[in-house]
């Protein structure tokens, strides 16, 4: 008999234990799943694409830009004899790991206007 009751008491608090983990995973959801928790995380992942698009355009474009002025983008594999070697840092790397990036500025007088942001 004592066998019994135990099991009975074993498995009555192991479903009020569930019970109460479910509990609090679906008040957890409905919190994330709110409407001002969905839009808000939205205008996040919005504003990061429209940053990453904006700066991929600005590499695109100095990118045409240095071409336009004759400076072809070269690797540095290239320029390398075979016993060369790179270090950065002090530690040597291989020539195929490392990005070399020039900056290509705008020879125009116009002043640049920059937005504020409020």
């Amino acid at each position: 008999m004592m066998k019994r009751v135990t099991w009975f008491v074993g498995g009555a608090l192991a479903g009020a234990a569930g019970a109460g983990v479910a509990k609090r995973k679906v008040k957890q959801t409905a919190a994330a799943l709110r409407p001002d928790k969905l839009a808000s995380g939205a205008a996040h992942r919005v504003g990061d694409a429209v940053r990453e698009g904006r700066r991929a355009m600005r590499a695109k474009e100095n990118e045409l830009r240095a071409r336009v002025a004759g400076a072809e983008p070269t690797s540095l594999a290239d320029e390398l004899e075979p016993d060369d070697t790179v270090l950065i840092d002090g530690e040597p790397v291989e020539p195929g790991k490392v990005l070399v990036l020039r900056q290509v500025r705008e020879t125009t007088d116009a002043p640049v206007r920059r937005r504020r942001r409020a």
